[in-house]
């Protein structure tokens, strides 16, 4: 087991982005990676009164920003977008001018999966979107919804009765978007970890207990379970920031 393991200062310190960055970093942007990121609570909870937002801190949120600023697209479940309130997907300027200074769109491209399309084309999500998003989704969806989203949207097929993550995966490294964050939820970590496209997880542990009926990051049974690698571990005041890839 080969990592880097490093603590960091507490929330509000100076800390070296730079040495953040090329930790994070992938160097060959060309091969296809699938990054998944959660926050969960120290016994196992992936949301604090049903959104995740409450376990995370000043530290899992600058994790969470860089890798945004590191990836191509944001891929997100339709239900996690509606659940968590996500907007327009719109990084600041200190980011889009870092993705500028090096080669890349000064924004990440936002994809959503969405097996019935249950989506406002009037949201910001789409009203406010600097770049235009893709809404990945099956056959089955409604075709009235389809042509209402493809105003706002490239709306693409990827299945018949549900959204195939291969075809979606295919589908963005034709659009030579390889790098894929995905946020979640936990219904499509577990989609995609059943269809073995995950490469890497980036956990966050939040020094709390829930307790309760919280759901957990994957939802759904796997055919059995998966090794994962430790790669790198942060440690930021009582809180560690993990990074695990698939054991080969």
């Amino acid at each position: 087991m080969a990592g880097i393991y490093r603590s960091w200062p507490l929330p509000g310190t100076e800390f070296d982005e730079a040495g953040l960055i090329e930790a994070y970093r992938r160097p060959d942007r060309a091969e296809p990676w699938l990054r998944v990121n959660f926050v969960m609570s120290a016994d196992g909870a992936a949301t604090q009164d049903g959104l995740s937002g409450g376990l995370s801190s000043a530290s899992d949120k600058k994790v969470f920003g860089l890798l945004r600023r590191l990836c191509d697209v944001v891929l997100v479940g339709a239900g996690t977008v509606r659940i968590e309130g996500y907007g327009a997907m719109v990084l600041g300027a200190r980011s889009a001018r870092w993705r500028a200074e090096h080669g890349l769109p000064e924004q990440p491209v936002f994809g959503i999966v969405s097996g019935a399309l249950e989506l406002d084309p009037r949201s910001p999500v789409f009203a406010e979107a600097p770049v235009r998003p893709i809404v990945f989704t099956s056959e089955r969806a409604p075709a009235a919804r389809r042509e209402e989203l493809q105003r706002v949207a490239d709306v693409v097929v990827c299945g018949a009765a549900e959204v195939d993550p291969a075809a979606m995966m295919a589908a963005l490294a034709e659009r030579g978007l390889t790098q894929v964050l995905c946020e979640g939820g936990p219904t499509l970590f577990g989609t995609l970890l059943r269809a073995d496209r995950v490469d890497e997880l980036c956990l966050t542990l939040s020094p709390k207990l829930e307790g309760g009926e919280a759901i957990r990051i994957v939802r759904g049974a796997l055919d059995q379970p998966i090794d994962l690698e430790l790669a790198q571990v942060l440690v930021a005041g009582d809180e560690l920031i993990l990074r695990y890839l698939r054991s080969s």
